[in-house]
C-alpha cells in the first residue's frame, strides 16, 4: 500500500476506493477508528465463516465495540470490549460461545494486538419467536 501525505492527513488508493486517514474526523477516518474496525471486522468475518461452515442459521449478527484509551500515553488503546449479539431461532449459547473462542484464535487482527491491547468479548443470544 502506498500512502500519500495530504494537507490534513494521509490517503491510500485501494481496490474499493480511496481511504482518507486523519487525526481530525473532518478529513478522514481517525487511526483508532480503523484499528477498532479492523479488530471487530476481522472477528465478525471469522465468526460468520465458522457459523456458515457449521450450518448454524441466524437472522442477524452485530458487534458493538467499547474502547478504553489512556490519555497519559498518547491516547493509547488499552482495552477493547466487543459485544456480539446474535439473533435467531433455536440458538445454542454454549456452542456459539465455543465458536466465538474459535473465531478469536483465528482472527489475525486480534492475534496481532492481543499482547498490547486487552480484548474482551461478550456474547448475547437473542431468541426470535416464530
Amino acid at each position: 500500500m502506498d500512502f500519500y501525505l495530504k494537507e490534513n492527513g494521509m490517503q491510500v488508493e485501494l481496490e474499493y476506493g480511496s481511504l482518507d486517514v486523519s487525526g481530525n474526523e473532518d478529513y478522514g477516518f481517525r487511526p483508532f477508528q480503523l484499528m477498532i474496525a479492523s479488530i471487530a471486522g476481522c472477528s465478525g468475518s471469522v465468526l460468520r465463516k465458522i457459523l456458515s461452515k457449521q450450518r448454524i442459521k441466524y437472522e442477524d449478527l452485530s458487534i458493538n465495540a467499547e474502547v478504553e484509551r489512556n490519555p497519559k500515553e498518547a491516547n493509547r488503546i488499552e482495552r477493547v470490549v466487543l459485544y456480539y449479539a446474535i439473533k435467531g431461532y433455536h440458538l445454542d449459547p454454549d456452542k456459539l460461545s465455543k465458536n466465538l473462542a474459535l473465531a478469536r484464535k483465528n482472527c489475525s487482527m486480534i492475534r496481532s494486538v492481543e499482547d498490547s491491547i486487552k480484548i474482551e468479548e461478550h456474547l448475547e443470544t437473542i431468541e426470535l419467536s416464530q
